[in-house]
């Protein structure tokens, strides 16, 4: 079983830390919450990234349980690049240019 490494896209942070931050206005729990869930699913991802579907443009998509939000990501080789962490209702596809 070959060992991935992540690779996170400047913009899929920003998204993160963005969306934590709007969770934190509402309730830091929730935010922690959020933030808790994203780096399950990126270890997740990390473990077995061809375990989650195909999407588009050669990505594939990691659903969080609690929030509605995906992370999506390509595999190339050994490397995993998290491309986003896209809102499943907002600008779907706005990542693909990635």
């Amino acid at each position: 079983m070959p060992i991935y490494s992540l690779e996170l896209h400047p913009e899929s942070v920003a998204e993160t830390q963005a969306t934590f931050l709007w969770y934190k206005e509402q309730n830091e729990s929730v935010a922690k919450a959020f933030l808790d869930e994203v780096d399950h699913g990126m270890s997740q991802i990390e473990e077995a990234p061809e375990r989650w579907p195909k999407y588009v443009r050669g990505t594939r998509r990691y659903f969080l349980h609690r929030f509605p939000f995906s992370i999506v990501y390509r595999v190339k080789n050994t490397n995993v690049q998290i491309v986003a962490v896209a809102h499943g209702r907002r600008r779907p596809g706005y990542w693909k240019n990635r």
